[in-house]
């Protein structure tokens, strides 16, 4: 038996098989008198059987926190994730502007170099070729400038989003961790609750025969954690099947231990008040 129904079974001291003892326990009649009665021994699987439904509710609980808290950090990561890009190419219209400003600064410098050297033509032509190459620098110079002009425009509006984005970001990260807080507080009343029922239990399970609570373990883990449950209306409440009706008058007595003839849960009926 493993999982959250083998959580719960922590048999007392005299409950448990000891050294020498028959590995199946004392052998006994379900439908006959116990030392204990049988009555009184199915009023404490109906009480067993609640106890364990809240265990297994507050351990449902507590096991899913972790999945709640990672729903809430999947689009939170996914938006980190989007601001880190775009810091990335924030980063990268940075450098382009680095870039072009050096390439401007060497333009100028070019541009100015081609200046100095008018006074040096002799001839007509040279100085009309010296002047297109000082234009067709200028022209590129322009054009460099208007792609400067341009990036910073991309920076501004970068840098603004990114502020926007970062400010949202922290908002939901305290949305978050005051989530995680309310869930934490959670975790520890839940575990606080299932420290109370476990010891309740533990009361329950010492007043029940060995054999009978062997049934209940083995059905709570073949039943999906329920092994007791309601008759009513010739109906079982466990699987949804119809119950023979003469079998159903012995189990409105609540005076034996009678199971389910298809999920072979241990039944009971409530009496209406």
């Amino acid at each position: 038996m493993s999982g959250p129904i083998a959580q719960l079974e922590e048999l007392p001291a005299h409950n448990r098989l000891v050294p020498g003892s028959s590995p199946g326990g004392p052998t006994i009649n379900l439908n006959q008198p116990t030392e204990r009665g049988l009555e009184t021994q199915l009023k404490l699987l109906i009480t067993l059987q609640e106890s364990d439904s809240r265990i297994l509710e507050k351990q449902s609980i507590i096991r899913a926190i972790p999945f709640k808290i990672s729903e809430v950090e999947v689009p939170l990561q996914k938006a980190q994730a989007a601001l880190d890009k775009m810091k990335q190419q924030y980063e990268l219209l940075e450098k382009k502007r680095r870039n072009k400003e050096r390439s401007l600064d060497d333009m100028n410098e070019k541009i100015k170099k081609l200046k100095a050297r008018t006074s040096e033509i002799k001839t007509n032509k040279e100085y009309q070729a010296h002047l297109k190459e000082i234009e067709s620098a200028g022209k590129e110079r322009y054009a460099i400038e208007d792609e400067i002009l341009s990036l910073m425009e991309q920076i501004e509006a970068s840098s603004r989003e990114i502020k926007s984005e970062e400010v949202k970001l922290e908002s939901e990260k305290e949305k978050l961790e005051a989530f995680k807080k309310q869930l934490e507080q959670g975790i520890q009343e839940a575990e606080k609750e299932l420290s109370f029922l476990r010891e309740e239990r533990s009361k329950v399970v010492t007043s029940i025969d060995r054999e009978l609570y062997d049934l209940y373990m083995t059905l709570m883990n073949s039943g999906r954690g329920l092994a007791v449950t309601e008759a009513r209306e010739e109906v079982c409440q466990g699987c949804n099947m119809n119950i023979p009706p003469q079998l159903f008058v012995e189990i409105k007595k609540n005076e034996e231990i009678i199971q389910c003839p298809q999920c072979h849960r241990i039944l009971y009926h409530k009496s209406t008040p």
